[in-house]
């Protein structure tokens, strides 16, 4: 998104057709100052970016023959609450709008079915139907309104819909039957029959097709209610050295928060006093407790443990990581995966394309058909009207990637877009950063090997005075594993870093000199006796490093980057996916192979620098690839970019994140193997339901036109092609929701 662009979210009243969509989005994206429109069938929301004034946007959307209201996304819970709402007052309309429509229908085709004729021969039969027909305007008025209004907004902005397939279908139903009343003298004797029951059943049955997916899409955004449950209504803050409990809107960055024992934690922070531990299982999927201490982050929503600590608020209201996470599912919720886009394409044109072949369909029957020629040419005509309405492929991928991302989003995996959904099932070869992706990425002191009398204490001392004063990640190891000890640190003189070679200095009247096989050379230091151990450790994916005092040799000091405990599990779960898989280390070759065999990979790239990686990245998908990227430095940001789809480690750098198509909120590649997991079941799930959708309508046009009249006598009625059509969109959201029952594979 270019700087000054923001997102504006919308809900949209009136689309009730996946149609409406291409619409709505084409009002939007020529509206000045909008770069980008993108609107979700089923939630019935559009995202727009850009710089247009919100009063703007709503007024394409009414253009356009709908109507919008803006959605205030700093307050998610509230526009929940009020979304909840209006679907609950809406489901209520929808149930009575059945139940008004089916009282009258029903009885009718029992009627028509079982008891009696529903010709119109004598003047008693002309009052019995006129009176019945006027009684079914008032239940298409009572009932069937919205459909005729959307029709007619449609209308006049010269477009088609959903409702303009109903309101033709009906309508001419029932203009035919009173024009049957009116002038019976004016039909044969067999075409007048009157289709007052054909009209209340469809919008009896359409309604309450729409109420029952209203009720299925409810149970979509879970996830989000979810998150949204995970932040507590009030915090505790420290003002004038007394407990305040106050609403979490009020907290303020810097306000000192107090955090019990089973508490959650209302905003992000640094812990400044005492320690605990907590839960971040519902962000990161992490089960394990996590310490926390002075000076580490909390995060909001997470739940405190055993202890109670008091931390300075960092990120409040909207800023905190998880309104933050909320916004991208949101936003990835409403994204559209490529194969997503087709079907919408395929919903535009498809209205147009069915009322052409209505008028066809009815044109046969009038020249080549049986008589009535007029009954069996308005049956077929109003039958395909029907049944062909795209609801159900509208419905087709916005469910599964509603469903899909917050089932991601509950395993720790952020889905950042529709793109990277897709294209995640379909990697055929991953490449995975060494450092902070397979290993800690923090070097620990694996091995002392002492070489002098020195204890290994007195050698860690002296080896860590001397790192004191570098900001060489090795020497960090060193420095952290003698305060982990407890071990004070001696007073250095004449420090002196040599690059590339190592550093000293003098420390109580010694010489210090800590480095590689070079600076030991260069310095007359004997140590040829420990070149074979320097190179085992080697082997073993350990830096060695000589400590040399007064230039005689003391012992050696190893530090290695430990592989994460699940790193060759996980791994071996994306080669058991059949994923061709790659390391890319910095490191030089000897430590990468070390590392590679650890963990399960036979093909890595050693010494590479980050253009490397991205190169790396292209000659695989010049190779036909689909290259997958995973990551968590700055220095893997274009890999991450140019890679088919991203994998961030959520415990990376922003940058990291921010390049990727997915984030991982846990350090484990359990995540990244779950990520592709939800992908594939997302993809098949959605792929399941594009294939209902077009084998209903493919399949239910040619029927309903009365393809099998010839062969077997049948010719569908409207009012099962208005069930049909009802429930064939509640079959896709049920589709959609079995996603909510996926269960990652076992990990190993």
């Amino acid at each position: 998104m270019k700087k000054n662009q923001v997102s504006v979210q919308l809900t949209i009243e009136g689309a009730g057709c996946a149609s409406c969509v291409g619409k709505i989005e084409s009002a939007l994206k020529a509206t000045a100052g909008v770069s980008n429109a993108q609107m979700n069938f089923a939630d019935r929301t559009v995202i727009v970016t850009g710089t247009a004034p919100v009063e703007l946007l709503i007024g394409a959307v009414e253009s356009a023959g709908y109507n919008a209201k803006h959605i205030d996304s700093s307050d998610f819970d509230e526009v929940l609450d009020e979304k909840e709402a209006a679907e609950r007052d809406y489901y209520k309309k929808l149930v009575r709008h059945t139940v008004i429509a089916l009282l009258l229908g029903f009885p009718l085709m029992v009627y028509g079915l079982f008891i009696g004729e529903m010709n119109v021969e004598t003047p008693i039969e002309r009052v019995s139907w006129g009176a019945v027909g006027l009684l079914t305007f008032a239940v298409m008025l009572a009932s069937g309104k919205h459909f005729y209004v959307g029709a007619w907004r449609g209308l006049l902005n010269h477009t088609a819909n959903m409702d303009t397939l109903i309101a033709i279908g009906t309508g001419a139903a029932w203009l035919y039957s009173m024009a049957v009343v009116l002038l019976p003298n004016a039909f044969p004797d067999m075409a007048r029959h009157v289709y007052f029951e054909a009209t209340a059943m469809i919008i009896g049955l359409i309604n309450l097709g729409l109420a029952l997916e209203l009720k299925a899409r409810g149970k979509t955004s879970a996830a989000i209610k979810r998150l949204i449950g995970l932040q507590p209504k009030t915090a505790i803050v420290v003002r004038d050295n007394q407990d305040v409990e106050i609403a979490i809107a009020q907290v303020l960055q810097n306000d000192i928060v107090k955090i019990k024992p089973g508490q959650k934690i209302p905003v992000d922070g640094i812990v400044v006093e005492g320690s605990t531990s907590v839960d971040e299982s519902m962000l990161t999927g992490e089960p394990m407790p996590v310490e926390k201490n002075v000076n580490d982050e909390v995060v909001a929503g997470t739940l405190n443990k055993t202890g109670s600590c008091l931390f300075k608020a960092t990120r409040i209201g909207k800023d905190t990581a998880l309104s933050q996470i909320i916004a991208m599912v949101k936003q990835a919720q409403n994204s559209k995966p490529p194969i997503g886009r087709l079907a919408d394409v395929i919903a535009s044109v498809f209205v147009p394309v069915v009322m052409i072949i209505a008028i066809l369909s009815a044109l046969v029957w009038l020249n080549v058909g049986p008589e009535p020629t007029i009954a069996f040419a308005l049956i077929s005509a109003t039958t395909v009207l029907i049944i062909a309405c795209p609801c159900a492929l509208g419905l087709a991928t916005p469910m599964s990637v509603m469903v899909g991302v917050g089932k991601a989003a509950e395993l720790g995996v952020l889905i950042k877009n529709g793109q990277g959904l897709q294209t995640a099932a379909k990697v055929t070869a991953m490449l995975l950063d060494k450092t902070g992706t397979i290993t800690e990425g923090q070097p620990k002191v694996t091995d002392i090997i002492l070489t002098s009398d020195l204890s290994k204490t007195a050698v860690l001392q002296l080896a860590a005075s001397l790192e004191n004063g570098s900001e060489h990640p090795l020497a960090h190891a060193i420095v952290e594993s003698a305060q982990a000890q407890a071990i004070s640190l001696l007073p250095i003189e004449g420090f002196e870093a040599v690059t590339g070679l190592g550093v000293k200095a003098n420390c109580q009247g010694k010489s210090l000199l800590l480095g590689n096989a070079k600076l030991m050379n260069d310095c007359g230091v004997e140590f040829k006796a420990q070149v074979s151990q320097v190179s085992a450790l080697a082997k073993q994916a350990k830096t060695a490093m000589y400590l040399a005092v007064d230039h005689q040799l003391v012992a050696l000091i190893a530090v290695a980057d430990p592989i994460k405990s699940d790193s060759l599990a996980a791994i071996s779960r994306l080669q058991e996916k059949g994923i061709r898989t790659i390391m890319l280390t910095g490191d030089n070759a000897e430590t990468a192979q070390a590392v590679a065999e650890q963990v399960g990979i036979t093909e890595f790239l050693a010494d590479v620098m980050p253009q490397d990686k991205a190169d790396k990245v292209a000659q695989l998908q010049r190779q036909g690839e689909v290259v997958g990227m995973t990551g968590d430095g700055i220095n893997d940001a274009p890999a991450l970019a140019l890679a088919d789809v991203g994998f961030a480690i959520g415990t990376g750098t922003d940058v990291a994140i921010e390049s990727a198509d997915i984030a991982l909120m846990r350090g484990s590649l359990h995540g990244l193997v779950d990520a592709i997991e939800i992908s594939q079941a997302t993809l098949s799930n959605i792929k399941q339901n594009l294939f209902g959708a077009f084998v209903y309508n493919t399949a239910g046009i040619p029927i309903a036109a009365g393809i099998l009249y010839p062969y077997f006598g049948l010719l569908l009625s409207p009012i099962v092609a208005g069930a049909a059509m009802a429930f064939s969109s509640v079959t896709v959201v049920s589709n959609a929701n079995r996603l909510r029952l996926f269960k990652v594979k076992t990990q190993a």
